[in-house]
């Protein structure tokens, strides 16, 4: 060759090519060139115009160049909304759908009972002489249908029945939110001494006179088992504040009132007085008429919308208050709301149908084993069975015994208390583990 470079069949490339605006040799010769300074792959740099360039890679070529046959970079696949593999169904949503499922079957159980509630009784009346009776009154007329099996339906049996049912389902809601406030199995809406104050202040009313005949005998026991909360309350206080605090409170002030009662009873009421007392302490739902539904079913409802409102909060304190409150749950809050909530649906309930046992105990229990321990299922399931629970118990305490009417108490302690052994020795582990 002219030039005296024998061997070198190849052109020498232009300047041009070696300086690319890019940064990078030709594509032949990238491999080759390992010692030229090729820049590492960045944030990119600013242009003259302003923009900024893009991230380049370690050969030196911009990085976001998605057909360069050298770019080995590995991608990950692209993925579009509504595509890939299909998400498994986790254990919260398969428990989300047998709640819903076991709500609408106790929410038909309830209506059922209901019905059945106005259609059993001394005197039969036959299902549809019943809905066709609330049937007539919703339209504002009673028409076609006996007068006394139609006053029998609606003015006795379906008011008792609808009291009935508002008053299980507040004591089982109550009975779920102080077992999860106060992490105590045995806890239940009578452990705040509500039940003993309503009662100390029904007798004073019946016995005493309290109030000089303008007070009802639901009005002083309202106000007895306000006193009574509001002196668990105070003595929680000053003694710690904490829920060992509130049960050993709960615990003095039950004695306290149930001493106060049982005092009054014997040195002032006569016999007739006295037995009078005692049946209505026992629980008792032949009072009950329209008027006490139309206190129970609101009182019941505002509750159970309360509580809902936060079993989020609920859900924290199974983890104990110091979990609870590391997750942003304004403890003492929600604490002074939902015990609140649950005195005042107890005391409600107190002072329309007396002392009912067993149903704050039993009925959180049973719903656990239902669908869960998720607050946002586990109150509306345990309102709705503690509502049935209740309506059969008064179903039964007028039918077991021909001509006589028992208290609902008696009833819900016999059928309560072995289903309560039942429950303990079916689930031990989780009975024993919380220790």
């Amino acid at each position: 060759m002219a030039d005296g470079r024998m061997g070198d069949h190849r052109p020498r490339q232009p300047d041009h090519h070696r300086d690319r605006k890019d940064g990078s040799p030709p594509l032949s010769r990238r491999r080759h060139r390992r010692q030229a300074a090729v820049p590492q792959r960045g944030s990119g740099r600013q242009l003259d115009d302003g923009r900024q360039e893009g991230p380049r890679d370690r050969n030196g070529r911009p990085g976001d160049e998605p057909d360069d046959p050298d770019d080995l970079r590995p991608r990950s696949p692209r993925r579009c909304f509504g595509q890939g593999r299909p998400r498994p169904v986790t254990p919260f949503a398969s428990a989300s759908l047998r709640g819903l499922a076991v709500g609408a079957v106790c929410l038909t159980l309830l209506v059922a009972a209901l019905l059945f509630g106005a259609a059993i009784g001394e005197t039969r009346i036959p299902l549809e002489t019943v809905a066709r009776t609330v049937a007539s009154h919703l339209r504002g007329g009673v028409h076609g249908i006996d007068p006394i099996d139609a006053g029998i339906v609606w003015n006795y049996r379906l008011s008792r029945a609808v009291v009935a049912a508002a008053c299980g389902a507040a004591l089982a809601v109550s009975g779920v939110v102080l077992q999860s406030l106060l992490r105590n199995p045995l806890a239940d809406p009578y452990l705040l001494g509500i039940s003993a104050g309503a009662s100390y202040g029904a007798v004073s009313v019946a016995i005493l006179g309290l109030g000089g005949g303008f007070l009802s005998l639901s009005v002083g026991a309202l106000g007895g088992a306000l006193l009574a909360f509001g002196f668990v309350v105070v003595l929680a206080f000053l003694s710690g504040r904490g829920p060992t605090a509130i049960i050993l409170a709960g615990i003095a002030g039950s004695q306290l009132f149930n001493a106060l009662t049982s005092f009054v009873v014997t040195k002032s009421a006569t016999a007739d007085e006295a037995r009078g007392i005692m049946f209505w302490l026992l629980g008792n739902l032949s009072g009950v008429r329209w008027p006490d539904a139309w206190l129970a079913v609101p009182v019941a409802l505002f509750g159970l919308t309360v509580c809902l409102l936060h079993s989020r909060a609920l859900d924290a304190f199974a983890f104990g208050t110091h979990a609870a409150a590391a997750l942003g749950i304004a403890v003492r809050r929600v604490q002074v709301v939902m015990i609140g909530t649950t005195a005042l649906m107890t005391a409600v309930m107190v002072s329309l149908v007396g002392s009912i046992g067993f149903v704050g105990l039993v009925i959180p229990h049973a719903a656990r084993l239902i669908v869960g321990v998720r607050h946002g299922i586990l109150l509306p399931t345990a309102a709705l069975v503690g509502a049935v629970f209740l309506i059969g118990a008064d179903v039964l305490s007028r039918t077991i015994i021909a001509g006589q009417v028992l208290p609902i108490g008696v009833m819900t302690a016999l059928f309560g208390a072995p289903a309560f052994a039942l429950i303990l020795v079916h689930r031990p582990a989780q009975t024993g583990g919380g220790r």
